[in-house]
């Protein structure tokens, strides 16, 4: 990811979010600066760059970004091959709805597992994986989350499948056709290149 880059992402390397950022860059073969950092190794002007002063942020010349839904929708527009997103109105608004319900009833969820002094966590583990069995049987009848074709969608759902071993949470039989789709997103050449040594070693990759 770092040929000749004229754009940099910084990024927590255990970050989920900034995992879903690396996949679009990876899918879209983007030259890219990938800078994994921490609270305490992160570059000085990147407290001006970023006013939240959140790790995340993707800069491209003089253009700086840190939302990370700005940041999918911007490299979709700015690399349109291959798309990620539908190209119709009404389509593009469905698909906008299914991320923000990703986000918000999963990667809600799994903040409570991975921010240190969060409570409930046995509540966020049941919680994520009554959630993923209640969506399983649509993998049993697409390809891909909800559609034929891989999408933004599919980038945001990947980092928590990936992680839901390392955060002690077993799918149970019932949701055999999400496994598989997941074992499928996991062989995708895209996700292999955007994993961090820390999320290569969750599976001991």
């Amino acid at each position: 990811m770092s040929r000749r880059a004229t754009m940099t992402l910084y990024s927590d390397a255990h970050d989920p979010v900034g995992h879903i950022v690396r996949i679009v860059l990876a899918e879209k073969d983007v030259a890219v600066d990938v800078q994994f950092i921490t609270h305490e190794t992160r570059p000085e002007d990147l407290y001006d760059l970023n006013p939240y002063q959140a790790l995340l942020t993707l800069i491209d010349r003089d253009l700086v970004l840190y939302d990370p839904g700005v940041m999918l929708e911007y490299l979709d527009e700015r690399y349109p091959h291959p798309p990620l997103m539908p190209i119709d109105p009404l389509s593009r608004a469905t698909h906008r709805q299914i991320r923000a319900r990703i986000m918000r009833d999963l990667y809600s969820q799994m903040s409570v597992l991975t921010e240190p002094g969060q409570k409930g966590a046995d509540a966020a583990r049941v919680a994520i994986r009554d959630t993923l069995v209640a969506i399983a049987p649509a993998f049993a009848r697409h390809k891909f989350f909800l559609s034929e074709e891989f999408s933004l969608a599919d980038c945001c759902l990947g980092p928590l499948l990936w992680r839901l071993s390392h955060l002690g949470i077993r799918l149970p039989a019932q949701a055999r056709a999400l496994q598989s789709y997941a074992d499928s997103i996991f062989n995708r050449a895209a996700f292999a290149s955007a994993l961090s040594p820390v999320e290569r070693a969750m599976h001991g990759r």
